[in-house]
């Protein structure tokens, strides 16, 4: 019977965690964006600095060298360069997508910055949508399953053997 019980609030903790999906990706994709514009005002200025110098932006890089300072912003620019272009990938996988292709693209939703910070603002709500009580239907049987895998682990080894 605690057994039971057990597995029961495992697949409701399943079902709760799981319903909160559609809207967190959501803002998510929203932080996402405004990364990606950010960003892009930061490297269509340096290129257009490249430009006008008569230089590509590998070149422009390149260049940036021979003192501490220099190298300093190379290594901060090649970096930003290097994450506006993966932001903006993973923005445009998940720009219009609806909750559902956002959890198959759910790889994407993984910058650490983006996501402490929509997570700071997060409120989790009820969800009363097809969305969220889909995920929190795969929730409760993940739960569930995870629970009563586990428990089933745990009394194994004091298991009666019937003889046959």
């Amino acid at each position: 019977m605690i057994a039971r019980a057990l597995v029961l609030a495992g697949g409701v903790s399943g079902a709760v965690a799981t319903s909160q999906f559609p809207e967190f990706s959501q803002q998510y994709t929203q932080r996402l964006g405004g990364a990606v514009d950010a960003l892009e005002t930061v490297v269509a200025d340096f290129d257009a600095s490249a430009q006008a110098a008569g230089l590509s932006r590998a070149e422009a890089l390149a260049q940036l060298q021979g003192t501490e300072f220099l190298e300093r912003r190379r290594t901060d620019m090649t970096r930003t360069i290097t994450r506006y272009e993966a932001l903006r990938a993973d923005l445009a996988a998940l720009r219009g997508q609806g909750p559902f292709m956002r959890a198959y693209h759910a790889a994407r939703l993984t910058d650490s910055d983006i996501a402490r910070a929509a997570w700071a603002d997060y409120q989790p709500a009820v969800p009363a949508n097809f969305a969220g009580l889909s995920f929190a239907g795969v929730g409760f049987v993940l739960g569930t399953l995870v629970l009563g895998f586990v428990l089933s682990l745990l009394r194994w080894p004091f298991r009666r053997r019937r003889s046959a």
